[in-house]
C-alpha cells in the first residue's frame, strides 16, 4: 500500500512540474512582463501586433537620411518626395522592415548640402538620399569618406560611373507622363479651336522651365509632342526662370506667357504658382509633381509625377537585407514609377479619359515611342543621329548613339535625361543654364 501511495505522489508531482514548465514557456512567447531576459537585444526586434510578417519574426530596421531642397509646403517637388517616403515606409513595415527617417529641409545647392550629408552620416544613417540636381557634387565630396554608407543622388548622372561603389543615381521616365499631359492639353486646345473660341494659330502653350538643362528640355519637348499629336497647329513658348523653386519668378513667368497670348500654361518648376496664375489669367494649365486642381480648379486639367515610393521601397529593402542595388536606376509606367494625377473632367475635353487610357497602353507596350523621329524636325530636318550641346552651345555628336529604330531613346544609356535639342515649333524666349 505504501509503495502505491508513494508512486501516486511521484506521478502527481511530475504532472505539476510539467504543467509549470509549459506555462512558463507560453508566457515568454506571448511577450508578457517578466520575460525580458529572454528577449532579443534591441527594442525594434520585437514583432508589433499590428504589422505584417509571421508572429515572432524578427523585424529589421534601417536609418535613412533625406536631404530636400524645399519642404512639403511647396505642394510640388519636395512634397512629392515626402509622399513617396510615407508610402514606402508603410509598404516596408508590412514586410517587417521599420524605417527611421532623418530629414533635412530647405537645403541649398551649396556647401550646406555637403554639411547636411556629413551630419546624416555621423548620425548613423545607413542610406542618404539627396533630392535635387545641384546636390550631387556636394554629396560626392562626402561619400568617399563614408564607404559603408550608400548615397543616392536623385535626378542626376555623375554617381553611377564615378568609380565609387557606394554612390547611385535614380530617375524615372517622366517624359512618358509629360507626353500624356500634353495629349490632355492638346485635346483641350483642339476643342477650343473646333468651338471657335480660338483660331488654329492661337493654340499656343506657355511653358515655365527651371533651367535649359536636358531634364527640362526633354520634359517640355515630350509634352509638346503629346499636344501636337492631337492638335497639329499647336506651338509653344518657353520661359526659363533660372531656379528650381522660386514661387514668385514662376508666377511672373506664367503671367508674362499668358500676356503673350498663351492659352495653356505648363511647367517644370517646383511650385503651384504657375497654376494659380494661369487661372487668374483665364488660361488652362497642366502641372507637375502634384495634383493642382485644388489650387486652380478652373484651370488645372491634369498633372504627372514620379512615384518615388517604388524606388525607395526597392533600395531600402536592399539595404535592410544587406544586398546591393542598381547604381543607375530608371523605370517609368512599366513599374508604376510614373503616374498621372487626377483628370479634371469638369473642364477636360470630351473623350480625354478614353484617349489617355489608349495612349498610356501604347506607351507601356512600346508601340508608341515618345521621341519618334518622324514626328518632329530640327531646322526642317529629321533627326538621324544623337546630338548633344557642347560647352559653346553648338551641336556635336554624342558619345552614344541614341537614335535607332526610328526614335531617340531617352534615358536608355543612363537614367538622367539627355535629350537637349531645340525642335521646330518650340520657341525659347531666353536661356538659363
Amino acid at each position: 500500500m505504501m509503495k502505491k501511495k508513494l508512486l501516486a505522489m511521484l506521478l502527481a508531482l511530475a504532472m505539476v512540474l510539467a504543467l509549470a514548465a509549459c506555462g512558463g514557456s507560453g508566457n515568454n512567447g506571448a511577450g508578457n512582463a517578466g520575460g525580458g531576459s529572454d528577449q532579443p537585444s534591441g527594442g525594434d526586434a520585437q514583432q508589433p501586433a499590428d504589422s505584417g510578417g509571421d508572429a515572432g519574426e524578427e523585424r529589421k530596421s534601417v536609418k535613412v537620411g533625406l536631404i530636400c531642397i524645399g519642404d512639403e509646403n511647396d505642394q510640388g517637388y519636395t512634397y512629392n518626395f515626402i509622399r513617396g517616403k510615407d508610402a514606402a515606409t508603410e509598404a516596408l513595415a508590412a514586410k517587417g522592415i521599420d524605417v527611421e527617417w532623418v530629414t533635412k529641409w530647405n537645403i541649398g545647392e551649396d556647401s550646406s548640402c555637403e554639411d547636411a550629408n556629413i551630419e546624416l552620416a555621423e548620425e548613423g544613417c545607413q542610406l542618404i538620399i539627396n533630392n535635387s540636381f545641384g546636390f550631387e557634387d556636394f554629396m560626392l565630396h562626402v561619400a568617399k569618406d563614408y564607404e559603408d554608407i550608400e548615397f543616392i543622388s536623385c535626378t542626376n548622372q555623375g554617381s553611377w560611373n564615378d568609380g565609387l561603389d557606394n554612390t547611385h543615381n535614380a530617375f524615372a521616365n517622366i517624359y512618358e507622363g509629360r507626353y500624356l499631359a500634353g495629349v490632355v492639353a492638346g485635346m483641350k486646345l483642339q476643342e477650343m479651336i473646333d468651338a471657335g473660341t480660338i483660331t488654329a494659330d492661337q493654340a499656343v502653350i506657355g511653358y515655365v522651365g527651371a533651367f535649359s538643362f536636358a531634364e527640362v528640355i526633354s520634359g517640355f519637348t515630350s509634352y509638346f509632342l503629346g499636344a501636337r499629336s492631337v492638335c497639329p497647329s499647336v506651338t509653344m513658348k518657353v520661359q526659363f526662370v533660372g531656379s528650381w523653386s522660386d514661387a514668385t519668378e514662376e508666377a511672373n513667368a506664367a503671367s508674362a506667357l499668358a500676356d503673350m497670348g498663351c492659352v495653356m500654361i505648363s511647367q517644370h518648376s517646383d511650385n503651384t504658382t504657375p497654376a494659380t496664375t494661369a487661372q487668374s489669367k483665364g488660361a488652362f494649365h497642366t502641372g507637375y509633381n502634384n495634383d493642382m486642381i485644388g489650387v486652380a480648379p478652373e484651370a488645372s486639367l491634369i498633372g504627372t509625377r514620379i512615384d518615388w515610393s517604388v524606388y525607395f521601397e526597392y533600395v531600402i529593402e536592399a539595404v535592410a537585407n544587406g544586398q546591393s542595388f542598381d547604381q543607375d536606376w530608371c523605370h517609368g509606367m512599366d513599374e508604376g514609377a510614373v503616374v498621372m494625377t487626377e483628370l479634371n473632367e469638369a473642364i477636360a475635353a470630351p473623350g480625354t479619359k478614353e484617349k489617355l487610357a489608349e495612349v498610356e497602353e501604347q506607351i507601356r507596350s512600346g508601340k508608341l515611342q515618345v521621341f519618334d523621329t518622324s514626328t518632329f524636325t530640327i531646322d526642317g530636318q529629321e533627326l538621324t543621329t544623337a546630338m548633344a550641346l557642347d560647352t559653346d552651345g553648338d551641336f556635336t555628336p554624342d558619345s552614344e548613339e541614341a537614335v535607332f529604330d526610328g526614335a531617340f531613346h531617352e534615358s536608355y544609356f543612363q537614367s538622367a535625361p539627355y535629350f537637349a535639342l531645340q525642335i521646330d515649333g518650340i520657341e525659347w524666349l531666353n536661356s538659363a543654364f
